[in-house]
């Protein structure tokens, strides 16, 4: 199985018009972050987490060819508002792409998108298929997926573990009891905003904290804002089990 990081950033913190820090004017590769997102290749399937505003400039960098499945961690626009370039896709399979969420999220990708889920559709629009999940395992082809409830301030978001592997973004706090679907893993990603303390994510060392408690062979850091500082300085303050993950990452597990 290889994962792509396709996007490692967040729409947090980041300004609406230039800015001249640091991180904004770096010329590293790895300080140029789209929003987070993530690429799972089976052999089989190719899967991805979340579809934000960066996703079809995420897909064609990536040179993806192929979709068959998205899974949405929850329902904000930096997560959701691509999803209209799932059409060519459709396109290229002649099938509808489907997207796996809880009901909550559905619901706000019908109001996000109508003209998808209307009953006089207009010719050439996207064409998804909603599948309701819990916190049950589910399978996508021959891959079981545990779904891993965490809270993003007190709106409840999904992470997913596959195998070995588990994906958490959006996250500030995660119960002892879903902890426990952590436990074993050996590939931990996890979200960190910045140094400081924030309202709905965790910071950074809230999450090496986490990964430590975890204890992953790797644990990768993700949905970094450009309050977190240039990739190169950030690296050197890390554990030799954490890495700060940056667009493009691919890892084979």
């Amino acid at each position: 199985m290889r994962i792509t990081f396709l996007g490692t950033g967040t729409s947090q913190g980041v300004p609406v018009i230039a800015c001249n820090c640091l991180t904004c004017q770096s010329k590293d590769s790895k300080d140029k972050r789209l929003r987070s997102s993530l690429l799972i290749e089976t052999g089989e399937r190719n899967i991805v987490i979340d579809a934000g505003p960066d996703f079809r400039q995420q897909m064609l960098r990536a040179g993806v060819k192929k979709l068959d499945s998205i899974l949405l961690t929850h329902e904000h626009k930096d997560h959701i508002g691509g999803m209209d370039d799932v059409r060519a896709f459709n396109y290229i399979s002649k099938k509808p792409i489907d997207i796996y969420s809880d009901e909550r999220v559905q619901q706000a990708v019908k109001r996000e998108y109508p003209y998808v889920f209307s009953e006089n559709k207009y010719p050439g629009v996207p064409q998804m298929n909603l599948i309701n999940i819990d916190e049950d395992p589910f399978r996508i082809g021959n891959i079981k997926i545990l779904p891993v409830k965490v809270h993003h301030y007190r709106l409840p978001v999904y992470g997913f573990r596959i195998n070995d592997f588990a994906y958490i973004t959006d996250a500030n706090y995660i119960s002892e009891e879903n902890k426990k679907k952590l436990i074993g893993v050996k590939y931990l990603v996890i979200n960190a905003l910045r140094k400081e303390k924030h309202l709905s994510h965790f910071n950074l060392r809230e999450a090496i904290e986490l990964i430590n408690e975890v204890s992953p062979r790797k644990g990768y850091i993700t949905h970094i804002s450009h309050q977190m500082g240039l990739h190169s300085e950030i690296s050197k303050e890390l554990p030799a089990s954490v890495e700060l993950a940056y667009d493009e990452l691919a890892i084979d597990i």
